[in-house]
């Protein structure tokens, strides 16, 4: 609780700032609560049993609480990590492409987004869940438009317009689970669906409301074929907000999806409402036509930005096979999408860098000889994406893979789907890490890019970050099965 308060008000504070004053608070304040979240996940994880924290002096079910389990307190310490690595991995492009004045707005919405996030994944309450859904939103405008071009303005535009139509989709949602239930309070709310499910009652309404919530946060997450603002969002923001937007924005969202899948409507419900069939088809179309889409690509981060939509297709096939052991392979792909997406766009700024800031892939030729460590570091997210062992989406892979196999009507489209992917994964990672490393033709220069070692500091914990989620898998996949356990 403490947490979301102290990221919310420090926004309020950062806006009296300076600039120099600005980096350094929201610095301190994002070690803080990352040091925070440690200590509530290593609690948790001795305890091992949920709790609740009421908020205000009236009890459920007229007042508002949150609640913290094993799954909510890991989850949060994993995206403090990931925001303060993509925030300093990419901390000297801040400085460069955004107007001296405006730059402690910049961090206004970095808190912002930060006590959006914690709030989607501690809050037990799905009002206040919508309040956060729309701070997430507008923090997520302001990183995009922070630059002030004309198509970072554009994106931001499109960015609003497709997210509120899902924020609306997920309020009208909202409000029809209300009428039924009178409830706000995830609990609450699961005891009631569960008694309509069994008398039987207002089954075509609660139906149409479950896909109402599904298809607003869908589109919100970018799930095919919602995702057509999402390459300019990624591409043509600051380094460390298409770190962020890409990593933790889209799944703050899903992370509340899976909340309202578990602790709402009820695991069982939602499988029975047959729109889980719907989630495994846009599923498996997106991990193709994002790999196509990144395949003509000849910006390196468009071509990123594209992996984004097949690499969300892999989480909602997962969601679409109805089973626990595809729930959990698509919360392991959370945590290992987010290391690596945000290691390739930081590590992608160094390369672009040597290469006069072009992002084309003919102007990036030898680029991985100018800046020796972004070279490397793209390579390890590059291979992590193709699923090569010893990284982090080896082990998603095989995580989708055995969730497929228990799955009889299904197994065999995810299977095919899953290797088709992950061949067009290695054409287009694969070409960029070999043009990265062909020499050009009068030879490389004899002259190094010379990093900032926070930059070159970054991308080492990126790497090291990949590495941990590869070979500590299991007791990684452990605890997320130990949280969806106890999650309803």
């Amino acid at each position: 609780f403490f947490s979301i308060l102290l990221s919310l008000g420090s926004g309020v504070l950062t806006s009296i700032m300076n600039q120099k004053v600005a980096r350094i608070w929201n610095t301190c304040i994002l070690l803080a609560i990352t040091a925070m979240s440690a200590v509530v996940f290593v609690y948790m994880l001795g305890v091992g049993e949920p709790y609740t924290f009421m908020m205000g002096h009236f009890p459920a079910p007229w007042g508002n609480e949150i609640r913290n389990g094993v799954l909510e307190s890991g989850m949060a310490l994993f995206f403090c990590i990931v925001m303060l690595l993509s925030l300093k991995g990419g901390q000297e492009h801040i400085n460069a492409e955004i107007e001296e004045t405006k730059i402690n707005l910049y961090y206004i919405m970095i808190n912002l987004l930060l006590s959006s996030l914690l709030a989607l994944i501690y809050t037990n309450d799905l009002f206040t869940a919508y309040v956060f859904v729309e701070i997430n939103t507008i923090a997520a405008c302001g990183l995009i438009m922070i630059m002030e071009s004309g198509r970072a303005i554009e994106a931001a535009t499109r960015y609003m317009i497709m997210s509120l139509l899902g924020s609306g989709l997920f309020l009208i949602g909202l409000c029809m689970l209300y009428d039924m239930t009178g409830h706000l309070l995830m609990s609450n709310v699961q005891e009631s669906v569960r008694q309509i499910a069994a008398e039987g009652s207002y089954m075509i309404p609660l139906l149409v409301t479950i896909a109402l919530m599904v298809v607003g946060l869908a589109i919100k997450s970018a799930l095919f074929p919602f995702h057509a603002w999402l390459p300019d969002a990624y591409g043509y923001s600051t380094v460390s907000s298409a770190a962020m937007l890409s990593s933790l924005v889209s799944k703050g969202y899903i992370f509340l999806l899976i909340k309202i899948i578990y602790r709402v409507i009820g695991f069982d419900i939602f499988v029975q409402s047959r729109i889980i069939n719907v989630l495994f088809v846009f599923g498996l179309a997106g991990m193709i036509m994002g790999s196509t889409s990144a395949i003509r690509e000849n910006d390196i981060r468009r071509m990123i930005s594209y992996s984004s939509v097949a690499q969300i297709g892999y989480i909602y096939m997962g969601f679409g096979l109805g089973t626990t052991a595809g729930m959990v392979a698509s919360v392991f792909h959370i945590l290992a999408h987010a290391a690596t997406k945000s290691l390739l766009f930081v590590s992608g700024v160094g390369l672009t860098d040597v290469a006069d800031d072009n992002k084309q892939f003919i102007e990036l030729t030898g680029a991985a000889y100018r800046n020796v460590c972004a070279g490397l570091a793209f390579t390890v997210g590059a291979l992590s994406m193709v699923g090569i062992p010893l990284f982090s989406g080896f082990i998603s892979k095989l995580l989708f893979s055995q969730a497929a196999v228990q799955s009889n009507l299904k197994m065999l489209p995810a299977l095919i789907v899953l290797a088709i992917s992950t061949v067009l994964n290695t054409i287009y990672f694969m070409k960029t890490v070999i043009r990265i490393y062909t020499p050009i033709k009068s030879g490389y220069p004899s002259v190094f890019a010379k990093d900032h070692p926070l930059y070159a500091l970054t991308l080492l914990c990126f790497v090291a970050l990949n590495i941990v989620l590869g070979m500590c898998s299991q007791p990684i996949a452990d605890w997320i099965t130990q949280g969806l356990s106890v999650f309803a």
